[in-house]
Parts: structure tokens; C-alpha cells; sequence
């Protein structure tokens, strides 16, 4: 026999100390007359006395740890995942980033073709740029896979990437001079003009 639901509740209400004189006459009354609720009141007060004496036995100092010890280890992975969706934004700057560095690992290895930004007040031999004494180039100058010889004037910064620089003694740069002849060396360059050209896209 299923026991009623309400009388179910008065159980729980009284092993709670919830229920006021009338209720618990209530419960006692239906207890002597139903003999399932009477054993399934009975087997409830035993749990409560069970908890009750278990609440004040002291366990061993190092119970946590140990427990803690024995389960099953975490795999790797798992927690990895767990970590990237913890921490989005910087899961997408560390992708960025490997992505920029592999791509620009790549573009170092393979670009082999000569080029300089500008042509205005520059005279071009071979794979040598030159500065002519006298003559002033406004703005910065890249040259990729090629030299640069100066002996006028640069209004800017020479940055010269698989190559090398020369200035004569006439020859004058306001801005900076940079050689980039290693793989980091261009990765960084590369990721400061990419941050330059980002930044000008917000002003």
C-alpha cells in the first residue's frame, strides 16, 4: 500500500519539528491505522538517528586528501578545453598570434622578390636603392630583399628587410634605421605594423 502524500509530508514536517499538537495527533492516529506508513515512518526515523550520530564522528585528518588521491586523474585534454573556455579572449589573442607567426614564418621563407616602397627621388640599380646626394624622399622607406644607399636625405625611418644600408657621410635619416636579416626580427616588425594599422583604423 502506497502511503498518502500529505501524510508523507507530516512524516518529514515532524522528523523536522515543523508540525504543531494537532498535526502530529493527526499523524500518530493515521500511524496506528495504516501499518506501510507505520514502517515507512519507522525506517525514516531511523535514517534521521543514523545522520544525526554520523554528523559527530570526527573524520580522519587526512580523509579529503585521500579521496581527493583517489580519483580518477583529470585527463589533459579536459582540462585544456576547460581552460580556453574559461578564457576566451585571450584563447583569441594566443590563436591570432600563432596564426600571425606562422603565416609570417612562411612569408619570410618565401618571399624573395625585390621591392621598395616608394620611387620618388630614388634611383634604382639592380637591387640597390639609392638616396641621391641633394635629394630628399618624404616619408619612411621599406626595401625588401635589396640594399640602400644613402646620401641625401630620408624624412622618415629606412627599414631595410633581407638586405643591408649604407650611409655616407652626407646622408641624413630623421626617423630610424632597421635592418631585419632574422625570422623574429621580421615576425616582430610585421606585428608592430599590423598593431599601427589596427590603431589607425580606430582614430
Amino acid at each position: 500500500m502506497k502511503c498518502p502524500e500529505h501524510i508523507v509530508k507530516l512524516m518529514h514536517d515532524y522528523l523536522d519539528g515543523n508540525t504543531g499538537p494537532h498535526e502530529e495527533k493527526r499523524l500518530k492516529e493515521h500511524l496506528r491505522q495504516c501499518s506501510a506508513c507505520a514502517v515507512h515512518f519507522h525506517e525514516l526515523t531511523k535514517t534521521v538517528a543514523f545522520i544525526q550520530y554520523a554528523s559527530h564522528v570526527p573524520s580522519p585528518p587526512d580523509f579529503t586528501a585521500r579521496v581527493m588521491a583517489n580519483l580518477p586523474k583529470e585527463k589533459k585534454i579536459v582540462r585544456v578545453q576547460r581552460w580556453l573556455q574559461s578564457h576566451p579572449f585571450l584563447t583569441a589573442v594566443s590563436l591570432f598570434i600563432l596564426l600571425t607567426m606562422g603565416s609570417l614564418f612562411t612569408a619570410w621563407n618565401g618571399e624573395e622578390q625585390f621591392s621598395v616602397s616608394t620611387h620618388e627621388n630614388v634611383i634604382i640599380r639592380g637591387h640597390t636603392v639609392i638616396v641621391p646626394k641633394g635629394k630628399t624622399v618624404k616619408g619612411d622607406i621599406v626595401v625588401r630583399n635589396g640594399s640602400i644607399k644613402i646620401e641625401g636625405k630620408v624624412d622618415g625611418n629606412v627599414t631595410v628587410i633581407h638586405g643591408e644600408k649604407y650611409l655616407a657621410s652626407a646622408g641624413q635619416v630623421t626617423g630610424e634605421i632597421e635592418e631585419i636579416n632574422q625570422v623574429f626580427e621580421w615576425i616582430w616588425y610585421n606585428i608592430k605594423e599590423r598593431l599601427k594599422d589596427a590603431m589607425k583604423s580606430f582614430e
